[in-house]
């Protein structure tokens, strides 16, 4: 468990190894192939390589599909990895065993999901006419929402506070749409009570856990949830376009067709009939043929997550993710302080995720980049006009230490201090922010 004394007044970087001699969770690091000489705060964008990932796709690409062929369906495996690896993401977000499937990206079965909601509300209640969502939403969310709406004319009303969802949710709202863990500001949902007032209200609610699973402690079924997506490539730590997941309540899953009815979808794919029959379960929100790879890769990730079970599992990545996150915030502050720069991201622990996010009126993107150059990775999130600019820190309790975050905040300051950041180099963007 973590001191709360010792982070508390942790000021120096020998206080800072002090708490990771004592951290129980500190074997889980050597899972992962950690560049020499970086410190990692991008795990919510693109997750380390385990050191295991290497081999499993040797084999997989070697012996599995060198020598076994097309065999390797059956003798290797492969036919059966959308549902073992949907498995083992469910332990990590409170669904049951052959709930969730891992399968296409993340853009593809939020339009699943939110196409078999909008059904259902049809159905049920077919003088509901809205999508509700967040301005601030991750944008492929509110562009693949925007495309539904258009498709079956339905509106899409995005509210600028979470404070206005209550009187949101009216009796014209079919769905309620949301990402659980911002992904500008690190801000959270209370998933449990979010999706209470909105069936009160009358909607269904499509969960986005992008940013949450593998990071926080999530229970679906505990929450009542109708619908859940997530990424494969960030805390699940699956490679660069890891496949996604998909999850819907066990009482939902069966009662519609999702949009995308390919032939893995079908209650029995190689009897080759030409109408579709949809498999029963979550099986049916499969599509077309899986990427073996990526599935391959995405297992192994996840493989990283589960290993901490032993040790306490979500609970303890949690506590060990607000004391990585807690600490960053005050250090910033204290050691950063006169340079513009402010937090965006709550303070209170029960509503921040896995990140800090700090805004900066001129700055945000160069600084990133000075950070980049001295071998602090974190990431740049663009503002609207409205929203500033932001610097983005991940925090990834798997392989962060405590002497990261000091090290990390000391090259921070080091940037603010020097002006480094005002070099016209860090001001070029990059295709990829």
């Amino acid at each position: 468990m973590i001191n709360e004394e010792a982070l508390a007044a942790a000021r120096s970087l020998d206080d800072c190894c002090a708490l990771d001699a004592n951290d129980p969770l500190r074997g889980l690091r050597e899972q992962f192939e950690l560049p020499e000489g970086v410190i990692y705060l991008d795990g919510n964008s693109l997750g380390v390589m385990p050191r295991a990932t290497p081999e499993r796709l040797q084999a997989v690409t070697r012996e599995e599909w060198g020598q076994g062929l097309i065999r390797s369906w059956n003798s290797a495996g492969w036919f059966d990895l959308p549902a073992k690896a949907g498995n083992k993401i469910a332990r990590l977000i409170g669904a049951g065993a052959g709930e969730v499937v891992a399968t296409d990206s993340t853009s593809i079965n939020l339009f699943k999901v939110l196409s078999a909601a909008l059904q259902m509300q049809r159905e049920d209640a077919p003088a509901r006419r809205v999508i509700v969502s967040e301005r601030d939403n991750f944008p492929t969310d509110l562009y693949i929402a925007q495309g539904l709406t258009r498709e079956h004319g339905y509106t899409l009303r995005l509210i600028d506070d979470p404070a206005e969802l209550p009187q949101a949710l009216d009796a014209e709202v079919a769905v309620l749409m949301l990402t659980h863990v911002n992904y500008r500001t690190g801000a959270m949902h209370d998933m449990a009570e979010v999706t209470s007032a909105a069936h009160a209200a009358g909607a269904k609610v499509v969960w986005d856990l992008a940013h949450s699973a593998g990071a926080v402690p999530v229970d679906l079924l505990g929450a009542e949830a109708d619908f859940a997506i997530g990424c494969g490539y960030k805390y699940l730590n699956g490679g660069p376009g890891a496949p996604a997941f998909v999850w819907a309540h066990p009482q939902h899953v069966d009662r519609f067709w999702q949009p995308l009815s390919g032939w893995w979808g079908h209650a029995a794919p190689f009897e080759f009939t030409p109408d579709y029959r949809p498999a029963a379960g979550i099986a049916r929100y499969l599509c077309g043929t899986q990427s073996v790879l990526g599935l391959a890769a995405l297992d192994c990730g996840v493989d990283t997550l589960l290993a901490a079970e032993p040790l306490g599992g979500m609970a303890a990545l949690r506590a060990k993710s607000l004391a990585l996150t807690e600490l960053f915030a005050r250090l910033v502050e204290e050691r950063c302080a006169g340079h513009g720069l402010a937090l965006v991201s709550p303070r209170e622990p029960e509503r921040r995720g896995s990140q800090v996010c700090l805004s900066h009126a001129e700055g945000a993107y160069a600084m990133v980049q000075a950070l980049i150059a001295r071998g602090v990775i974190g990431d740049f999130r663009a503002g609207d006009g409205v929203r500033p600019d932001i610097l983005r820190f991940g925090f990834t309790p798997a392989y962060l230490s405590f002497a990261d975050v000091w090290n990390a905040v000391e090259q921070l300051g080091q940037v603010l201090e020097s002006g480094e950041w005002r070099k016209p180099e860090f001001k070029q963007r990059n295709a990829v922010t």
